[in-house]
């Protein structure tokens, strides 16, 4: 196999609406889909998230079911001379930041909680990446 990147990742929500509203109204993604009660899907860079009903994503009517409950974990990259601005706009929009870490590869990045409590983190392009 030669897998390029993950493309998509999913989130289980409780109330697709407050999810819009956090996900498009304050962070800013844009809404690729959506499908009233099932799910709404957003871009972030290259990378989709989908954010599913688990009740109605369970019942896999077109496509295979799948289901999930509780907290989750995803990371978005954001250039280095960006981090400040983007950990001054979440705290403006009144989002708590629940940790700070600098990296040893001089990295930073913060966590935040969605609607849902799944763990969000901001992370400065580098983060993974091989050390020469």
């Amino acid at each position: 196999m030669e897998i390029l990147q993950i493309k998509e990742t999913c989130l289980y929500v409780k109330d697709l609406d407050a999810t819009r509203q956090f996900y498009a109204g304050k962070l800013g993604l844009e809404i690729i889909g959506e499908v009233k009660n099932r799910h709404v899907f957003f871009r972030a860079g290259k990378s989709v998230l989908l954010c599913f009903d688990p009740e109605a994503s369970k019942k896999g009517e077109t496509l295979p079911p799948h289901y999930g409950t509780g907290n989750l974990h995803l990371a978005f990259e954001v250039a280095p001379d960006r981090y400040e601005d983007q950990k001054t706009i979440v705290k403006a929009l009144g989002i708590g930041i629940e940790h700070e870490h600098e990296w040893p590869n001089e990295l930073k990045s913060f966590y935040f909680r969605d609607p849902d409590n799944h763990l969000l983190e901001i992370v400065m392009t580098g983060m993974w990446e091989k050390q020469i």
